[in-house]
């Protein structure tokens, strides 16, 4: 197979780019930029990227001065950041970068209540002359919320992607259960069968709170990485997959 058929795809939610909490929190944000250059991805989705913090800015002294989806980004890649939420000391939301050419993008808000601010990113890309399409999603922590979320996810898609065209959906979906993957099923988004791409927790992971759909894209393998650094550098594991188009 030829490897300009091959688009991999990656999904990480890097937990801020802090671990721990309280005195013992540490930076793990330069060790992050080096795990996603590891990942060789055509696209990286990652979620709760912050855009800025100023009070972890004034307590961490190699606090990156750049804004964390454009720190991330290797040598040669785009990084598309859209917020999410607003906090009390800055924000933070979710990004994509990737080594293609990006055509355009948009946010659109998926709040369900006033105590989770949830948002998606939609990012359009020219691969070798074709256009691909992928949305990063971090769902909300209530189930009721990610039904509506999904619903509201797939309106999107009918109004935003061209129908046939190629589409990848990844990030965090908060859902411990199958209900998710059989609704997205119905929509035509699929993901390749891997019984142990267990994402979360990192350090002992249980499930797979961490997806990367397609349509219209051949879905060719999925795997997490493993090994102690991991788990160090965030509460999630990354997840990665490759599909044929």
């Amino acid at each position: 197979m030829d490897k300009d058929d091959i688009l991999r795809v990656a999904t990480y939610n890097i937990h801020k780019g802090v671990q721990g909490i309280g005195p013992a929190r540490r930076l793990e944000i330069h060790n992050l930029g080096l795990a996603v250059e590891q990942f060789d991805a055509d696209i990286v989705c990652l979620q709760e990227v912050r855009k800025l913090h100023r009070r972890e800015a004034a307590y961490f002294p190699r606090w990156p001065e750049l804004p964390q989806a454009d720190y991330l980004a290797p040598e040669g890649y785009a990084a598309v950041y859209r917020t999410n939420a607003i906090t009390r000391h800055g924000e933070h939301g979710n990004a994509l970068l990737t080594r293609w050419p990006v055509i355009g993008h948009q946010h659109e808000d998926m709040s369900d209540h006033r105590f989770e601010q949830r948002g998606l990113l939609h990012v359009e890309v020219d691969v070798h002359g074709r256009r691909i399409h992928a949305i990063v999603v971090h769902l909300g922590l209530i189930p009721g919320s990610r039904v509506r979320q999904v619903e509201q996810l797939q309106r999107f898609i009918e109004r935003e992607v061209p129908e046939g065209a190629p589409l990848v959906v990844a990030g965090d979906f908060n859902d411990w259960g199958p209900q998710i993957k059989r609704t997205l099923m119905g929509y035509g988004l699929h993901e390749f069968e891997e019984a142990r791409a267990f994402t979360y927790p990192a350090r002992l992971p249980l499930a797979q709170l961490d997806h990367i759909y397609a349509r219209g894209l051949t879905p060719l393998g999925l795997h997490v990485p493993r090994g102690r650094a991991w788990w160090r550098m965030s509460d999630h594991l990354p997840l990665i997959a490759e599909f044929k188009f």
